[in-house]
């Protein structure tokens, strides 16, 4: 990890994801009877499971409203979790307010052009490796892979890495 990232990423105190493109792989599927469906890797939802264990504070925000996503952030048990917000903005910043940071302390992680406006106010800037080129171009980091394809893993452990806390994890499963 480079020295700057792993420095932007000691002082990390929330990570705030999209949905869409990141948490699974940008596709929306639809049956027959009009039903949504969506698929999370599991190994991103253990990451961010592990990050909160660690102390690390998760949220979502996202422009859809889905079912589906409330389900996998109860799982997951996520507390901050806005749906159906288009303009992102007000939202992440009622929040950054609510719980008292600073723009330095949160990880942003947004594939598309509407995540812009947080990705370049917070402390730590991911893009999925599939991300908009406009959204790559302007990230601190972009994740070895895909949207739903363990971009969200990979954040997870780069921020327990960053601050001492992924040997804890470790030691938690090689008991």
């Amino acid at each position: 990890m480079a020295n700057d990232i792993a420095k932007k990423a000691q002082s990390i105190r929330l990570l705030i994801l999209d949905v869409d493109g990141v948490l699974s792989d940008n596709k929306l599927i639809y049956g027959d009877d009009g039903q949504e469906y969506k698929a999370f890797f599991t190994r991103d939802g253990h990451g961010m499971v592990m990050l909160q264990k660690s102390g690390i504070d998760i949220a979502i925000i996202t422009g859809r409203r889905s079912p589906l996503t409330e389900k996998r952030m109860q799982d997951l048990k996520v507390k901050h979790l806005y749906q159906g917000v288009p303009d992102k903005l007000p939202t992440f910043l009622k929040l950054v307010e609510e719980l008292g940071l600073t723009l330095e302390q949160i990880a942003y992680v947004g594939d598309d052009i509407l995540d812009l406006p947080l990705l370049t106010r917070v402390g730590l800037a991911v893009s999925p490796a599939d991300a908009d080129p406009e959204v790559r171009s302007r990230v601190d980091y972009i994740s070895r892979y895909n949207g739903g394809q363990g971009c969200v893993r990979e954040v997870c452990e780069l921020l327990m890495k960053a601050q001492g806390l992924w040997q804890a994890q470790m030691d938690f499963y090689l008991r």
